[in-house]
């Protein structure tokens, strides 16, 4: 067995012994690693990230590479937590990183509610040392936390060595480690398609009845415009700039937006983005919750984004 663990090292990296010296370590069995389920949970996890960072044009490829810096998970909690840190944005030395990845962690596990708990999966350590295992242990309690609604790939299990080096030597076991739990969805729960954003169900359907349900919503926004003398005629791209988007949500929602608020005429997509940010906060106040709907999504005139903003507030007022 230990010629098995030390054999795999060698094809990535010398293993360092010492580094283990007291420690119990978990490695992801070879096999494992080539896992479909496992492959799925790192992609959808890698695009949960990008998807948060978008604003802040933060991209990354491996989870392994891009967050033991801590500049990344620094974002993520500023974004996700709206705990705003004070501290270098890049770290570039080996000390810095783990004196950063030692704050942001720490307000982390507060968030997640781990702080005092001896169980937690993930350090410091493991993070810089870019352990895999402990990475995706730590992004799916932030996705549980922050975004529970997000459906990762469930029942994804791994097969790990754990390998303890002491004086005497050193012992290893293996054992099977759980990353998502198996769906808890019973013949009683809604289905995934229940549970479905309307739109995206919608986009799903035959061209002919998309446009039946846009050319609707169309409608609905050009009576209620009409009375300022605008007209909606593209809706993909006429509220990228959040201007028609504020004065639609101020005459549905009975309230004037003072024009020192936003940009009337923005030129660049920095004014845009806090034109549909405000407009998209206006709406959260009010009650109408679009947390999947990022506001540069609706600057980069993304259609989904777009039609779930009009959709839920033509589905609120042609209810009332």
């Amino acid at each position: 067995m230990e010629a098995d663990i030390f054999e795999y090292h060698k094809e990535e990296d010398n293993l360092d012994v010492e580094s283990f010296q007291g420690d119990k370590r978990k490695l992801i069995q070879p096999a494992s690693l080539k896992d479909p389920k496992l492959e799925k949970l790192k992609e959808e996890l890698v695009d949960w990230i990008n998807k948060a960072l978008k604003p802040e044009h933060i991209v990354v490829q491996s989870l392994e590479e891009d967050l033991y810096d801590g500049l990344v998970l620094h974002h993520l909690l500023s974004r996700l937590a709206g705990v705003h840190l004070t501290m270098d944005e890049i770290a570039l030395t080996s000390t810095a990183q783990i004196r950063k990845l030692e704050v942001v962690l720490e307000e982390l596990d507060k968030r997640l509610g781990l702080q005092d708990c001896s169980d937690i999966k993930w350090n410091v350590k493991l993070i810089h040392n870019k352990d895999l295992l402990a990475t995706i242990h730590l992004l799916v309690a932030m996705v549980r936390c922050f975004q529970p609604e997000l459906d990762l790939p469930p029942n994804v299990k791994v097969e790990v060595v754990v390998v303890e080096v002491s004086k005497s030597g050193i012992k290893s076991d293996v054992q099977t480690e759980v990353l998502t739990e198996e769906s808890s969805m019973s013949s009683d729960s809604p289905s995934n398609a229940e549970r479905e954003d309307p739109i995206e169900q919608l986009l799903k359907l035959e061209a002919h009845k998309v446009n039946t349900v846009k050319k609707a919503i169309l409608h609905f926004v050009n009576q209620n415009v009409a009375a300022m003398g605008l007209q909606v005629a593209d809706m993909d791209k006429q509220f990228a700039d959040g201007v028609i988007l504020l004065l639609l949500i101020g005459q549905l929602e009975g309230f004037f937006v003072p024009l020192f608020e936003f940009n009337l005429t923005p030129v660049n997509d920095s004014e845009m983005l806090h034109n549909v940010t405000l407009a998209l906060d206006l709406l959260n106040d009010s009650g109408l919750q679009l947390s999947t709907v990022d506001p540069q999504d609706i600057v980069s005139q993304d259609v989904v984004a777009t039609l779930k903003v009009l959709y839920a507030l033509f589905k609120r007022h042609k209810e009332k």
